[in-house]
């Protein structure tokens, strides 16, 4: 062995020897090659020959890419530092880097410089919900002081029929009126009387106790009840949970899961009370489910807080932690969540048209009358973080400006369409920043709930529509809508 390692050793050595020799004679006379006639490893065979140009190149190149690689690990480095300094400094220029709701990050985002959003990310919610402690008194009304109601006035006469409308016969100027805010303001906001969605009186008297409310609703037998989880002893004697429902629905959960009757005849579902509307004031399903999503305070006149969310959800979070975390934490009144794909409502216009969701000429009417009026496209200029929100959950507390802002908002889709999230950011842009609401990230609002799909297909065939000639090909099936068209004509003549 050690013989072995002898020889290995010296024949290293001579190899080694005579390649400096080589290396030395390379630019010599030919006769300092011919150390060895033998043949074999020492012979005296020529070795190619590099251009010392190229010896040149290649030696720089490789430092080159060396010290590129180090100065980028460097940047690496700078840029990880700069960014943990940057998350913890106190200074806003800095933190504004990581801070999600700032105009940087958005702008980031939107340069694809951020990393690609989540589907669900933790919510920072407080542990343990009968340690919550509940603010005391309400949210002291500033900007609006009082509000009412318009509740009479004459009926719509359109040539052939006379009716009365949910929404009320609102003017253009009276629309306009009602966006330039005063301490005292009477506006419409549904429920004119005799236009329909009726309470039983003994869900009326229910109702009258419930100050905290988690409230849902289905029409049309689209969804059965979902039972929340994770729902605290605290929270089940504080909130109360109602359901609203049509008599489709009412019937088609009856059939397919068990409804059980208290001594007063109130019909519950689980922790669900339904709460069942009566003379239906539109022919769609879906602008019928607008009524209690948007008009929550008025469907439960003495509610300090509520959550919605839509009737296809399952709440898997304690209710007091959302109000806790979404309002109170704060010191918000109205929490909703931005969309996940779309902060334009022209781009949310495009996307409902492409996907079938609603009447193609009545969003384009809509989204002519919004740019018409001033509204612009999303951009940073904005002092929104979105203009387009994800609508199956909205935490308020009942002040009488988030009261106001959801008449408004409801009166534009009692106007133009059912699709609520096209017209939410109007209403912002119409109250010039005076109405604060907080847009939470869309991966915090897929980790409240979990999503379950209908039970089928909405019905409505306003949906399909593409042309104004379908509407009236189809006649009374769609009188709602063409009420809707007759109704935005004369106000545009009026104005």
């Amino acid at each position: 062995m050690e013989g072995n390692f002898c020889n290995c050793y010296m024949f290293w050595f001579m190899d080694y020897d005579h390649w400096n020799h080589l290396m030395r004679c390379r630019y010599a006379d030919s006769d300092c090659l011919d150390a060895d006639d033998g043949g074999g490893f020492l012979s005296s065979r020529r070795l190619p020959q590099d251009n010392p140009i190229k010896i040149m190149w290649k030696q720089g190149f490789i430092r080159l890419v060396f010290v590129a690689g180090i100065l980028w690990m460097l940047v690496i480095l700078v840029g990880l530092l700069f960014h943990v300094f940057s998350c913890q400094s106190s200074f806003s220029f800095f933190s504004a880097i990581c801070n999600k709701e700032s105009k940087v990050f958005i702008s980031k985002d939107l340069h694809g410089l951020t990393p690609k959003a989540e589907h669900r990310c933790p919510i920072p919610l407080a542990s343990d919900p009968e340690k919550i402690v509940i603010p005391d008194g309400k949210t002291p009304d500033v900007i609006v002081k009082g509000l009412t109601y318009i509740e009479e006035e004459d009926l719509v006469n359109n040539g052939s029929h006379t009716f009365p409308l949910f929404g009320g016969n609102q003017s253009w100027l009276q629309r306009e009126k009602s966006f330039k805010l005063k301490p005292n303001m009477k506006v419409h906001c549904g429920f004119l009387r005799n236009g329909g969605a009726n309470m039983n009186p003994v869900d009326i008297e229910y109702v009258k106790k419930c100050r905290f409310v988690v409230a849902s609703g289905t029409f049309d037998g689209y969804d059965v009840p979902h039972q929340p989880s994770n729902i605290s002893i605290r929270s089940k004697k504080l909130f109360c949970f109602l359901m609203v429902v049509d008599e489709v629905s009412l019937k088609f959960i009856k059939k397919n899961v068990t409804v059980r009757k208290d001594r007063d005849k109130g019909m519950w579902v689980g922790i669900w009370r339904l709460i069942p509307l009566k003379h239906l004031p539109y022919d769609e399903p879906r602008r019928n489910g607008k009524v209690p999503k948007i008009l929550t305070h008025r469907l439960f006149p003495e509610a300090q807080y509520s959550i919605w969310i839509d009737g296809k959800m399952e709440l898997i979070v304690d209710p007091l932690l959302i109000l806790e975390r979404y309002l109170w934490h704060d010191k918000h009144t109205y929490a909703i969540a931005r969309h996940k794909h779309h902060k334009s409502i022209y781009e949310e216009a495009d996307a409902n048209k492409r996907r079938k969701r609603y009447a193609r000429p009545l969003i384009d009417l809509q989204m002519n009358i919004y740019y018409y009026e001033g509204m612009e496209p999303w951009s940073l200029k904005k002092n929104t973080i979105s203009d387009v929100p994800e609508g199956a959950i909205i935490i308020r507390e009942h002040t009488a400006l988030n009261n106001l802002f959801n008449c408004l908002w409801f009166n534009e889709v009692n106007l133009f369409t059912p699709r609520d999230q096209l017209s939410f950011g109007y209403i912002v842009y119409r109250l010039r920043g005076l109405f604060k609401f907080f847009m939470f990230q869309n991966c915090e609002y897929n980790s409240l709930f979990v999503l379950h799909l209908h039970t089928r297909e909405h019905s409505s065939k306003v949906e399909w529509i593409k042309s104004l000639s379908e509407f009236k090909g189809n006649g009374s099936s769609m009188k709602e809508s063409l009420r809707r068209i007759w109704l935005v004509d004369s106000l545009s003549k009026e104005s």
